[in-house]
């Protein structure tokens, strides 16, 4: 990034370009990147430290929870469809097919009408 800037004559113009070559220089010092060794210090509070292990805590305890029920559902026996259940199943099944099937008769013969109306208004 660079930036240029004018000093003329007048005070105040030279006093904003001041101001604006030291918030550029502290800008850069600012984003410059630290070498992190053995010697630097890391300080974290109190309130950090315990939420960062709450964290992990219910982290581990919904990853434990999860393996224990995904062990129980391997363990229990499959679900079975009675005769009953699977009758009634298929009796609403065929009577959906066979409503929208009225239904679409209904549509047919209604289409049949307009179409007749269409072809006796263009003939007129």
């Amino acid at each position: 990034m660079a930036a240029f800037f004018y000093l003329g004559t007048d005070p105040e113009a030279n006093n904003k370009n001041h101001d604006l070559l030291s918030l550029y220089y502290k800008y850069n010092t600012l984003s410059m990147a630290h070498e992190i060794s053995e010697n630097t210090k890391l300080t974290l509070d109190l309130k950090t430290i315990a939420i960062v292990i709450g964290g992990v805590a219910s982290l581990i305890l919904m990853y434990t929870t999860l393996q224990k029920d995904i062990e129980l559902a391997k363990e229990l026996p499959k679900p079975e469809i009675s005769r009953t259940e699977y009758d009634l199943k298929d009796e609403l099944v065929r009577e959906t097919i066979m409503n929208t099937q009225k239904k679409v008769d209904e549509i047919g013969s209604k289409l049949d009408k307009i179409e007749e109306r269409l072809f006796k208004i263009s003939t007129k």
